[in-house]
């Protein structure tokens, strides 16, 4: 698994970030493919944004951004864990990432 750090400061960049490495780790055309993505919420708080990525034939790529640890998890068609990315900075403007 890839281990990494990363300074993005709002959703726009890891929104980019997290489409760019799914592409790369899977070998697809970035923007070729639909990526959607989910507040996720904890007692009715934001605590993250789930990405899916809908690649060809019906595969989904994932990754979580997780606010506690401020990382994010790339996980692969199996759902192995392929990537960790923790963010050196705070994101500011969660409330819009919807």
């Amino acid at each position: 698994m890839v281990c990494c750090q990363l300074r993005i400061s709002n959703c726009s960049e890891l929104n980019e970030y997290v489409n760019e490495t799914l592409c790369h780790h899977n070998q697809l055309k970035k923007d070729a493919f639909r990526m959607t993505k989910r507040l996720l919420t904890r007692g009715g708080r934001p605590c993250g944004i789930f990405y899916c990525l809908h690649g060809p034939r019906m595969v989904k790529f994932t990754a979580i951004w997780e606010t506690e640890k401020n990382q994010v998890l790339f996980y692969g068609p199996t759902g192995e864990k392929v990537q960790q990315t923790k963010l050196l900075d705070p994101i500011s403007d969660l409330e819009l990432a919807s």
